[in-house]
């Protein structure tokens, strides 16, 4: 072979190693640049039906990573809760508690209160009956067995709210009464058994050491098929009625309360009975009776009940924080509307939130709106180190459908948010190289909501499954996120 044939092949030679090389790249580059600003395709990929707005940020500097729809505004649900949280926690202080005191207007001689004894109601949202069993106990140990005055529920500490939204069924426990003294986040333990003669019923003030039969709130069985609960309030008390072909061979639910403070009063006479003391009937009073406090029962801090309203999501602890930090900052608190609008102007003042619209507290209304880029602009501005953050849920992710696996020196924590055809997920991701995310993603097909009827509401054909789609979607997104920037 002559040196021309020979460099030629070697050339051949070259060139085929060459465009192996640039070959076997080229999905590599093509992967690289498929992770970039991918939250469009998985979106598109989720077959979720409706609306999304979807954002992540640097949680440092606050540079937009990933965006789809982000300035689109939608219902936020319960992730509402974290910009309570942070409202709360500033407004109110994270080492405040609530006081819930009896307080006597005499003294107590041989046994005898010469006197009124007051139940002094806080706003503290985590009031239960083993609570006022506890106040009890404390009047026990004083040598107390009766009042001589009038037994007084002083429930003005926050202005009255009926429910959160009214758009939710009459009969679900998660849609309280708001007051300014609560109980069992305003929920009575309804129980049901059949019976020799027709069925068992109990209406129980449930905790755990205490459980006393609440008279007060009525209820009956009655033969038909729809609506399963019907409520009515008769003479001023809680009735309910049942239908029969729901009820089964036995069973139990929350219910809630529609009269807090008539709730508190007698399930406070009853504790007070099984300690050996004798109360008359009570009665309900919106101005605060001066005296001498008796005994105290002290609820946990504010940072707390922050964290378990963040984690179980509990409307009651949401709108009763938020209203209290509204009343504290001397804002109108007379509805949940105009505490709602309080608290959004404070995140436009403290966070630089731009658009939000916040009805309540909770998130349970479906008329508050806020885009994804301004939730994570909140996330971002209350900064890595802030108040929020630590008591923010950690979850594992979901992969698909059925699985969850946790990816590897990940972390994530988030505010999670639930209503019927609207999904929400927010939070902070730890990346495996340190880096730091914030998210959020909002998804909501208003169409499909705007068509359940009130008696679907509880439970709406199609609404689990659609939430289930847009867990996964959110998971998948994080997933990528984390793939894409924090590797």
């Amino acid at each position: 072979m002559n040196s021309y044939k020979f460099f030629k092949r070697l050339g051949y030679v070259a060139a085929f190693i060459l465009a192996g090389i640039a070959l076997s790249s080229w999905p590599v580059l093509a992967k690289d640049r498929q992770l970039e600003n991918n939250a469009k395709l998985i979106a598109a990929a989720s077959g979720l039906t409706g609306i999304k707005s979807i954002v992540v940020m640097d949680a440092l500097t606050g540079e937009v990573l990933d965006s789809y729809k982000g300035s689109k505004k939608l219902p936020p649900a319960s992730v509402l809760k974290a910009a309570t949280a942070l409202y709360a926690l500033s407004a109110l202080g994270p080492e405040t508690t609530f006081k819930t005191r009896l307080i006597a207007t005499g003294p107590i001689s041989n046994g005898v209160l010469k006197g009124d004894l007051i139940l002094e109601g806080s706003g503290d949202p985590r009031l239960d009956t083993d609570a006022l069993g506890n106040l009890a106990e404390q009047l026990k140990a004083r040598g107390l067995k009766a009042v001589q005055g009038q037994f007084y529920v002083y429930a003005g500490a926050l202005p009255y709210q009926y429910e959160i939204d009214s758009e939710q069924p009459d009969h679900v426990g998660y849609n309280p009464t708001i007051d300014g003294i609560n109980l069992n986040f305003n929920r009575v333990f309804f129980q049901w058994k059949r019976g020799a003669k027709g069925y068992i019923l109990s209406m129980l003030a449930q905790a755990k050491k205490y459980s006393p039969d609440i008279g007060g709130i009525k209820m009956v069985v009655k033969n038909r098929n729809d609506p399963v609960f019907s409520y009515s309030s008769v003479n001023g008390a809680d009735s309910w009625s049942v239908a029969q072909s729901a009820l089964g061979k036995g069973g139990s639910r929350w219910l809630p309360v529609r009269k807090p403070a008539d709730y508190a009063g007698e399930v406070f006479r009853a504790v007070a009975a099984y300690n050996g003391i004798r109360m008359p009937a009570h009665k309900v009073t919106q101005k605060q009776i001066s005296g001498k406090s008796v005994a105290v029962w002290e609820s946990p801090t504010v940072k707390v009940m922050a964290k378990s309203m963040i984690k179980y999501s509990t409307n009651m602890t949401a709108e009763a924080l938020g209203m209290n930090a509204t009343v504290k900052l001397g804002k109108p608190a007379n509805t949940l509307n105009a505490s709602g609008r309080a608290m959004t102007q404070w995140v436009e003042a403290a966070y630089g939130v731009r658009g939000a619209k916040f009805v309540d507290h909770s998130g349970l209304g479906s008329n508050s709106r806020i885009s994804a880029h301004e939730m994570a602009r909140l996330l971002v501005n209350a900064k890595w180190e802030g108040p929020l953050r630590p008591i923010m849920k950690e979850i594992t992710l979901r992969n698909s459908k059925w699985h969850k696996s946790p990816v590897a020196k990940a972390k994530v924590v988030v505010k999670t948010g639930t209503l019927n055809f609207a999904s929400a997920l927010a939070g902070y991701v730890t990346c495996p190289n340190g880096r730091k995310l914030a998210f959020a993603i909002f998804t909501a097909d208003m169409k499909k909501r705007a068509s359940i009827t009130m008696k679907d509401r509880e439970r709406p054909k199609g609404a689990r499954a659609w939430a289930r789609k847009s867990r996964v979607m959110q998971h998948q997104l994080v997933r990528h996120w984390i793939e894409a920037y924090g590797r």
